[in-house]
């Protein structure tokens, strides 16, 4: 059961902040990332339920199918995940909360997330490469909640009257915000970035959302931040590399 309440709010026309903006990045190993430094992270599941779920999966794999001793290890896992992904949602909603109060342009690269997270394992005819890597990198991808957290960002905007912004993600992580060469060796770790031009370090992941928050702001041609077409501003295409 679902309900739809008018909560007689409206969108404010203008950001409390309006010359305000932020770029995010989505990663890995941090949940995101902002252009001023600031890191947003948090475990979803602990230590303990980790184990209780590996032991309860192993458990599962062994019982009858249709059993009465199958539903109820089942009800346990699902309480596990309910718990995870109660904190999650709490963390996406909190975080996308703080962010877009602070900021009237909000700058996150445009991921296709469904397209990151599908498997690679292939076909009998033809098998995958890489298939359990592949895999490692779909469960940490889902478990930060890179699409969640963009969909509560655009929640949260709508009371404040911020701007979220999509960007083309290629090279932001190669790219150095001081003197914009591009090389992938700048990129020295997960966490290191030294740039091979011009020696400017930083966090590799502040870079990155550095570079995304100054392509929000060099997309607007008519200061409109992006929100809709005009003549005078370029096609949603050429910032997204999607098709108008």
């Amino acid at each position: 059961m679902s309900f739809l309440v008018d909560e007689g709010r409206e969108t404010p026309q203008e950001h409390a902040m309006p010359d305000s903006a932020v770029g995010i990045d989505r990663g890995v190993t941090v949940a995101a990332v902002t252009s001023d430094g600031t890191f947003h992270d948090r475990q979803f599941i602990t230590v303990g339920e980790t184990v209780r779920c590996r032991r309860l999966q192993k458990k599962l794999a062994r019982q009858k199918k249709g059993s009465a001793n199958l539903r109820k290890t089942v009800a346990a896992l699902w309480r596990i995940t309910g718990r995870v992904t109660d904190r999650r949602t709490d963390f996406c909603a909190y975080t996308a909360n703080r962010i877009t109060a602070r900021n009237a342009l909000v700058v996150l690269e445009d991921l296709r997330t469904r397209n990151m997270t599908a498997s690679a394992s292939g076909t009998l005819d033809r098998p995958g490469r890489n298939v359990r890597q592949k895999a490692g990198l779909n469960r940490a991808i889902l478990d930060k909640g890179w699409h969640k957290f963009e969909l509560a960002l655009r929640s949260a905007a709508r009371h404040t009257g911020s701007v979220i912004l999509l960007v083309n993600p290629a090279y932001t992580s190669q790219t150095c915000n001081r003197c914009g060469h591009v090389d992938p060796k700048s990129r020295k770790s997960q966490a290191a970035f030294e740039c091979t031009a011009c020696g400017h370090r930083d966090h590799a992941d502040v870079n990155a959302a550095k570079n995304q928050r100054d392509a929000g702001l060099a997309f607007p041609a008519c200061g409109d931040l992006g929100t809709s077409r005009s003549a005078k501003q370029e096609p949603v295409s050429r910032a997204t590399g999607r098709n108008p």
